[in-house]
């Protein structure tokens, strides 16, 4: 029996989700007394032995052109041939976009119990009890999962990542691997910015810069930062930022290190979609905004004085 984990991956690189996801699975593992096993699709170019030094003993590899894009129900045959093969009686996810749609249905096929957005090691002294988030952060649950056979999907930024020493053994893995029925016929990647759910900083902006016009100094300050950018819901439907920018509990859920607020009051909706963040920074005019109350920090004032002021410092 072993603990198995899916390593996500796009365009042949490992995603950092999946680096916190098998530190997880292989603490879960010593844990548990067994090992940590890995399972990857597709193409990869980095060196998979090299992810040995986070806990895993043992990757195997479906080298299949066919799963270079996601299609979570070949994934999850696939996934699930492998967990069975492998005698995996645990399987971690890390909960993000892909695993979101492939843990449940890897679940379903095995018949295994599933718990979804957990944020820390299962505690096994008495059963299995798993610690998630429930209510969009605003509290914890812990579920007991009683079936032999179990998934776990892991928030990302929820565990931190662990470097040691070691090497895994990586083999090729002979899965049974079907026709997909999902065709990719067109993709448009966005290029040059730090993808948002990757990302350990993340700035953002809100109706307070009053138009797109006045976005410059919150992409002066997250250059400085090394950070990605976002906007409040508000923003991206008047189309002042991209879509893809709209973080919230309706667009993208994002927990960075540092997640720093302007001018956005801080409606129930967008604290949703970022109250997993480590430290939250909110800059506001207004001293009633309710995001002050959810902040770590905050800074009272009008964004077009403090910020470039906050910029020049980092600067400095």
């Amino acid at each position: 029996m072993s603990v198995l984990i899916f390593i996500d991956q796009t365009e042949g690189h490992v995603k950092k989700s999946s680096l916190e996801a098998i530190t997880y699975g292989a603490d879960l593992a010593k844990q548990m007394g067994t090992t940590a096993e890995g399972v990857v699709l597709g193409t990869v170019t980095e060196d998979l032995s090299a992810l040995g030094k986070y806990g895993v003993t043992k990757i195997h590899q479906v080298a299949n052109d066919t799963l270079n894009h996601l299609d979570a129900q070949l994934y999850a045959s696939v996934i699930s041939e492998a967990a069975t093969a492998s005698g995996a009686n645990v399987i971690v996810f890390s909960h993000n976009q892909t695993g979101k749609a492939v843990a449940a249905r890897v679940a379903a096929k095995l018949k295994a119990g599933l718990v979804a957005g957990a944020c820390a090691l299962p505690d096994t002294s008495n059963g299995f009890v798993v610690k998630k988030t429930v209510f969009s952060g605003k509290a914890f649950a812990n579920i007991s999962i009683q079936s032999t056979l179990k998934v776990i999907s892991l928030n990302p930024n929820s565990y931190k990542t662990v470097a040691t020493e070691g090497t895994a053994a990586v083999a090729a893995f002979a899965a049974t691997v079907g026709q997909p029925r999902v065709k990719v016929t067109t993709v448009n990647k966005i290029t040059g910015e730090v993808p948002l759910t990757e990302a350990d900083i993340v700035v953002s902006g809100g109706r307070g810069l009053k138009g797109p016009e006045n976005w410059g100094i919150l992409l002066d300050l997250a250059k400085e930062l090394g950070a990605a950018t976002a906007c409040s819901r508000p923003v991206g439907d008047a189309h002042w930022r991209p879509h893809h920018e709209h973080v919230g509990q309706t667009g993208v859920q994002v927990a960075p290190n540092l997640y720093i607020a302007i001018g956005i009051s801080g409606a129930i909706q967008h604290l949703a979609g970022v109250n997993r963040s480590k430290v939250i920074v909110v800059i506001n005019k207004d001293p009633e905004a309710p995001f002050f109350k959810a902040a770590d920090y905050g800074i009272v004032g009008d964004a077009f004085e403090v910020v470039p002021q906050l910029t020049a410092a980092i600067k400095n």
